[in-house]
């Protein structure tokens, strides 16, 4: 859906799901988003990934067929930016030495 259905331009950079987290009672989701680009193109594109979540949740509803799907919430994953800060402190200590 992210790569060809949604048709808002902010969503215009790339974003890749990294994790979905559902609750035990199947009401909620949270949709962890890896955005490359600025803060700026981040926080955009989250503000469109949010407002389409209502598209989202009736097209799960649809294809898995659900009666009733979760409430979809996006967040932005960080993870890959706190691995590659780790890394360069690694490097950095090993260089020192």
């Amino acid at each position: 859906m992210l790569a060809g259905e949604l048709k808002d331009p902010r969503l215009a950079g790339l974003a890749t799901v990294t994790e979905v987290r559902v609750t035990p009672d199947l009401k909620q989701a949270r949709v962890y988003v890896s955005v490359m680009g600025t803060e700026a193109e981040q926080a955009s594109t989250l503000k469109g990934l949010s407002a389409a979540a209502g598209f989202v949740r009736h097209e799960l509803s649809e294809r898995l067929r659900l009666r009733r799907a979760p409430e979809v919430h996006f967040v932005l994953d960080r993870s890959s930016e706190y691995g590659e800060r780790i890394d360069e402190l690694i490097r950095r200590t090993q260089n020192s030495r």
